[in-house]
């Protein structure tokens, strides 16, 4: 491939950058003066558009080494054949962008949103008089991830075939229904990844870190995992003991029996371990001082599910429904609770007598990402939690121990404290 001629790249100043941000504004606004951005061959490294609306911008081979995007809303840009390693975008918004051919190696975009993007290969052509058509690069390959920072991403539905991502760190992305056939994806870190749906066909995941990484539903058809840290990945396979091996009518009838006689019929209920997908919905269970320590609840309907004084701890409540669920005094230290729609949940204490309450124990619990708008979590107990890019909109958290809590992007915590 020949190299792209540097007569062929323009360097706006930032002066100029943010006179054509203000236009295409102007123009998101339907207010006179606007026009759309186009940035198309220009030089953008290291300036900023933090922050800006440049959604169906143009940066079709762009160079953007070390620009600042924290915050941008990109939605349905061209980034074709641009230049994006080393670039910062934090928060992005990319969904349904064009990322064909464009490099992102060492790119940092925690916490960023994909949805739909399209990041397969691809390459630029142009007219050459002695070889016909001549093909163009900024010195880098092209759909290239190594090295790429994508912790938490939105990368829903998104299309990474033929994309090489070595060593890229994937850490808590959703990846659900993602199409990687082919992909290189050599040592990347994958820890708590939601692979779900996704196709990995012809995918090379050798020595990737696959810890606690979901691959329900995923097809593996010639995927090389060798040498990957498996360890607490979920697939198809039954993850523990199989509830369809457990009599769950018999138990959840004779559990909600003991709790409606406060114990005088019935006896409670002991799931510890088991894998509960199988059930698809416990809407509105009665469930009250359940033991399901280490049990496997995700992707479950648990909505206005009765949880009080429950022990779920190190159980797998990932993108559980568990709006207006009871979790009153319930026990989730080391849960896993990333992704989980915990609206309007109570996580509050749970009142034993006229002088004692039990306080709900997140102690070390995994709330990346989950929803937790209008949740009732006075009193909870959230030391050492990783709440990190979660969203406490409305929330109630007075009194709420958050000792060595990660709070990093988490949304809605101000003053709730």
């Amino acid at each position: 491939m020949s190299a792209l001629p540097a007569q062929q790249i323009r360097r706006p100043t930032q002066v100029e950058v943010n006179a054509v941000c203000a236009k295409h504004e102007r123009l998101w606004t339907a207010r006179p003066g606007g026009a759309r951005a186009v940035f198309a061959w220009c030089d953008l490294s290291g300036l900023s558009l933090a922050g800006r609306n440049l959604a169906d911008a143009d940066f079709t081979g762009a160079v953007l080494d070390g620009a600042d995007l924290t915050d941008a809303r990109l939605d349905r840009c061209s980034f074709f054949g641009a230049d994006l390693q080393n670039a910062i975008l934090v928060r992005a918004s990319l969904k349904r962008a064009d990322l064909r051919g464009s490099c992102l190696r060492n790119a940092n975009l925690t916490g960023a949103d994909l949805f739909e993007a399209d990041l397969r290969e691809g390459a630029i052509a142009a007219k050459d008089k002695l070889l016909g058509l001549r093909m163009m690069e900024h010195s880098m390959r092209a759909s290239e991830a190594r090295g790429a920072i994508l912790a938490g991403a939105n990368l829903e539905r998104s299309r990474l075939s033929g994309v090489s991502a070595v060593r890229a760190d994937f850490t808590d992305a959703v990846l659900k229904d993602v199409k990687l056939v082919r992909a290189n994806l050599k040592q990347a870190t994958l820890h708590g990844a939601d692979l779900a749906g996704a196709d990995l066909s012809g995918a090379d995941l050798s020595g990737a870190d696959l810890r606690d990484a979901v691959l329900v539903g995923a097809r593996v058809l010639g995927c090389n995992m060798d040498g990957a840290d498996t360890t607490g990945m979920l697939t198809d396979n039954p993850s523990g003991k199989d509830v369809s091996e457990l009599p769950v009518a018999q138990m959840l009838k004779a559990h909600a029996q003991w709790c409606e006689t406060q114990g005088a019929e019935g006896k409670p209920s002991i799931f510890d371990g088991a894998d509960l997908r199988k059930l698809g919905s416990i809407k509105g269970y009665n469930l009250t001082a359940l033991s399901a320590k280490g049990a496997t609840f995700y992707g479950l309907d648990m909505t206005g599910v009765q949880l009080q004084g429950a022990r779920l701890e190190g159980a797998d409540l990932r993108n559980c429904c568990l709006r207006r669920a009871d979790l009153r005094g319930a026990r989730l230290t080391d849960a896993k609770l990333s992704g989980a729609d915990l609206r309007e949940a109570l996580l509050g204490p749970l009142l034993i007598g006229n002088d004692r309450m039990l306080p709900c124990d997140l102690t070390g619990a995994s709330l990346k990402g989950a929803d937790a708008s209008g949740a009732d979590m006075r009193h909870a107990v959230l030391v050492r939690a990783d709440m990190s890019r979660a969203t406490f909109t409305g929330a109630q958290m007075k009194h709420a121990d958050i000792t060595e809590a990660e709070l990093l992007t988490a949304k809605g915590l101000d003053g709730l404290f």
